[in-house]
């Protein structure tokens, strides 16, 4: 049978300390939860403020530069919104502490389907495949008229 040294400072074929080695053991132990807390820690979400009417014009410009909107409706949470441009429906919603941002068809936005007080837009996206956007009694989805410009 081949001993094997133990510690880092034993000599080949002496018996290694057994203290040492726990030590060892201890501080990769420390350093792994370090690394885990530090990457636990980096995942937390900042907090983004609820959009108005203002913030929600700021995005949109920054976010469809080449676009102009001209109906928007902001979700019951602040969380999202839906604007015109012609016939196309420009979508943001807030996704950790971000926004993503997508357009799709008009016509398949005013069709989309209200769940559970969300209207769920299928963004035919496979990084962003559904938003979900909060409705209430103040702003309902889909607007009354296509002419109604909503802001909550």
């Amino acid at each position: 049978m081949t001993r094997w040294p133990a510690g880092r400072n034993s000599r080949a074929g002496e018996e290694g300390d057994a203290v040492e080695d726990l030590y060892i053991l201890i501080g990769s132990a420390v350093a792994v939860a370090l690394m885990v807390a530090v990457a636990a820690w980096a995942r937390i979400a900042r907090p983004i403020a609820a959009l108005d009417p203002d913030s929600a014009r700021t995005l949109l410009a920054a976010e469809f530069p080449d676009h102009a909107p001209t109906r928007t409706w902001i979700a019951a949470d602040g969380a999202g919104l839906i604007a015109r441009a012609g016939d196309q429906a420009l979508v943001l919603y807030r996704l950790g502490d971000s926004w993503v941002a997508r357009t799709l068809r008009w016509e398949d936005a005013l069709k989309a389907p209200v769940r559970a007080g969300k209207v769920c837009l299928k963004l035919r996206d496979p990084a962003a495949p559904v938003a979900k956007l909060a409705v209430s009694g103040v702003n309902p989805w889909p607007p009354e008229t296509n002419d109604e410009a909503i802001a909550a």
